[in-house]
Parts: C-alpha cells; sequence; structure tokens
C-alpha cells in the first residue's frame, strides 16, 4: 500500500465555539446551543456545548429541560441554533484548509480530511509544521481552534484529532500505532456504538489491545463479514481508505417537529407532503433542478433514520418529488419501532435551469 500522511481536523464543539467568537462575554460559562422545537417553553434537544458545560454532563442530544437542570447551580446561557451563521463560518474556515492539501474530503460543518503527502515530502515533520501553521492561521483568521490528527491513513487521523481536544495536535508515526491504540478504548474506533461495545464488555474486552486478541473468523460470525473485517483491521490501525475529493454538499433541507410523536404513514404524509411544496418552491425560486431527495425521522430518543434515492434525471415537479417522498416515507416505516418527533425532507445534487426545464414544474 502506498505511503501517506493525512490529516484529520476537526473544530472542537463547532457551534458553542462559533457563538462565544460572536460573544465573547460568554466564554467562561456554560454554553449550550439548543434546538427548540415547534412545541414552545424548553421542548427540545442539546446541538452542542462547549467545555464548560460538558464537565456537568451537557452534551449533544440531551433534553434541553434535562440540560437546564444539570446546570442550574452554574452561570449557564442556553441559545437557538444559528446554522446560517455556523455554515458561514465553516465555509470561511474551509476555504483556509483546502490551500493546504494535496488532496481535500469535506466531511461535515467542522470537519475535513487532507492528503498532504505531497505537500510534506512524506516527511513527519514537515506535516506537524503545517498543521500548525493551518491551526494558526485559522486561528489568527476566525478565531476558530480546531483538532488535528496526522497519521498515515483516515482512521488514525480521526481517533488522533480526538485525542487532546480541545486545540489539539496528535502524531502517530508508523511504529508508534500499535503502542497509540493499546490503551484506548473500543468505542474510540470510529463506528463502534454502545451496542457493539456492550457485546465486548459481556466478553470482558474493554481496550483495543483486548480486541486484537480476538480472531477475525471469530468477529465474522459475532458482527458479519464487512463489520467483522472492519473491527479486525481497525483495531491494528488498518485502513485502505483514500482521501478523496469531496467539495462542501449544497442542499436545501426543511424539518418541523410533530404535534403529536407518532409512526402513523397519513399524519407524518401531511407533513412530508408540506415540507415538499416549501422545498419546490425555493428551487425554483433559485432557479435549481435536484436529482437526490431524502428523508429524515428524529425519533422520541433524538435518534435519527434518514432514507434517499437519486432520480434518473434532475428536475423540480412537484408531483414527482411527492410520489418519491412518500415512497421513501412507506420504506422508512418498515421496522419503524419507536415514534417520530420531528420529520425532515431535503433535496440535492442541484444543477442550474436553463430556461423552462419541465413543462410541468410547478409550485
Amino acid at each position: 500500500m502506498e505511503k501517506r500522511i493525512v490529516f484529520h481536523i476537526d473544530f472542537d464543539y463547532f457551534y458553542a465555539q462559533c457563538e462565544e467568537i460572536r460573544n465573547p462575554k460568554i466564554k467562561s460559562k456554560c454554553v449550550a446551543v439548543c434546538i427548540f422545537s415547534d412545541r414552545g417553553g424548553d421542548s427540545g434537544a442539546i446541538a452542542t456545548a462547549n467545555y464548560n458545560a460538558r464537565k456537568f454532563g451537557v452534551k449533544s442530544g440531551i433534553p434541553i429541560m434535562l440540560a437546564k437542570n444539570k446546570l442550574k447551580e452554574q452561570d449557564a446561557v442556553f441559545l437557538p441554533a444559528d446554522f446560517d451563521y455556523y455554515s458561514d463560518m465553516s465555509s470561511k474556515a474551509m476555504e483556509i484548509i483546502e490551500k493546504y492539501a494535496d488532496v481535500f474530503e469535506y466531511v461535515g460543518r467542522d470537519e475535513a480530511y487532507l492528503d498532504v503527502t505531497q505537500k510534506t515530502e512524506m516527511n513527519i515533520h514537515n506535516a506537524e509544521h503545517l498543521a500548525q501553521q493551518l491551526k494558526n492561521e485559522i486561528r489568527n483568521s476566525l478565531k476558530l481552534t480546531c483538532s488535528i490528527g496526522i497519521s498515515p491513513n483516515k482512521l488514525l487521523s480521526k481517533i488522533a484529532s480526538d485525542f487532546k481536544k480541545p486545540d489539539g495536535l496528535t502524531t502517530v508515526k508508523p511504529e508508534q500505532v500499535e503502542e497509540f491504540l493499546s490503551s484506548l478504548k473500543i468505542r474510540e474506533i470510529p463506528g463502534i456504538g454502545k451496542k457493539t461495545e456492550d457485546v465486548f464488555t459481556q466478553m470482558n474486552i474493554h481496550t483495543i489491545e483486548e480486541l486484537r486478541k480476538i480472531d477475525v473468523f471469530d468477529l465474522n460470525k459475532m458482527f458479519g463479514r464487512k463489520t467483522g473485517t472492519y473491527i479486525f483491521n481497525s483495531a491494528k490501525g488498518i485502513d485502505g481508505e483514500t482521501v478523496r475529493p469531496r467539495p462542501p454538499t449544497i442542499q436545501f433541507s426543511k424539518i418541523v417537529t410533530l404535534k403529536k410523536n407518532s409512526k402513523e404513514f397519513e399524519f407524518l404524509r401531511e407533513n412530508v407532503e408540506e415540507l415538499c411544496v416549501r422545498l419546490n418552491k425555493l428551487a425554483i425560486e433559485n432557479s435549481k433542478m435536484y436529482r437526490s431527495i431524502g428523508i429524515q425521522f428524529v425519533n422520541e430518543d433524538l435518534s435519527s433514520k434518514t432514507k434517499s434515492r437519486m432520480m434518473k434525471n434532475p428536475g423540480n415537479n412537484l408531483v414527482e418529488f411527492k410520489k418519491i417522498a412518500f415512497q421513501l416515507l412507506e420504506d422508512a416505516l418498515v421496522e419503524q419501532e419507536m415514534l417520530v418527533r420531528r420529520i425532515g425532507v431535503r433535496i440535492s445534487e442541484f444543477s442550474d435551469m436553463e430556461g423552462q426545464s419541465d413543462i410541468t414544474s410547478y409550485f
């Protein structure tokens, strides 16, 4: 396998950090950014929290009411999420980051992978210097801090970027891989969640070093070939996935909090239809056609589920849009056990309209 140097860049508590930059007076307080629901009051969930708030158990996904209870004795600030502002900050940061890469892969508003093999002449000291320059430019230009992991592959760099947060810089050289991973908890491997961790806990396996002792065939029996092989390779720091050019995805989306938690098709269909109308109108107003349509459930425990479909040709025909969205809704409800709390629809993979793209386009 060709030798590489890969960065994973991860912005620290991104939404809350953006709010601290906008209003520096709140930096010393416990800051929680909230997604308030349409039900009023403190109904909703925490999007992210700064490290001051995290010390008291406030983290993304927990209900706002619970977070307020945890911080009732503290000097705390609860702010509504401002995604337009966060997207703007992210775009500015990504413009800076991309300049430092041979290959730039956008992952989300607050993270990206960079292949810097050529820029650093495959020299780890050059890589550390480049990463520090990048951190300095982002801090000087935008006042944002980020954590960077440097290693031979994406998997290790992602784990390393989380190692010394906030404002961290962690390098894992090829000869350090085994030592670096050994003491880490199994959950540090990206993609391993609580359910998988619980399986290993029952086997009295807690660290990556202990995980390495399990045979790949046993892992395949437990989790299936694809997941088993992934866990086996990850425990050894092996990852063959290259950094691939991926610019930020532009999409239009709308999400609503339902008047009641439900998994009843007709009730959800009415909400989806209304969102389709609003999004199709937005696409036409922006002279866009779209190829990808998706729907999202936010369940009553705040976990989420998505379904999407790519159309053969771009369009903005509302009838076709609704037909696909309703089919996605039907598919998503198969084996849906929990009630749905919020429902969203999105469109992406845009192309520009040239004149009248579709005689049946309307809203």
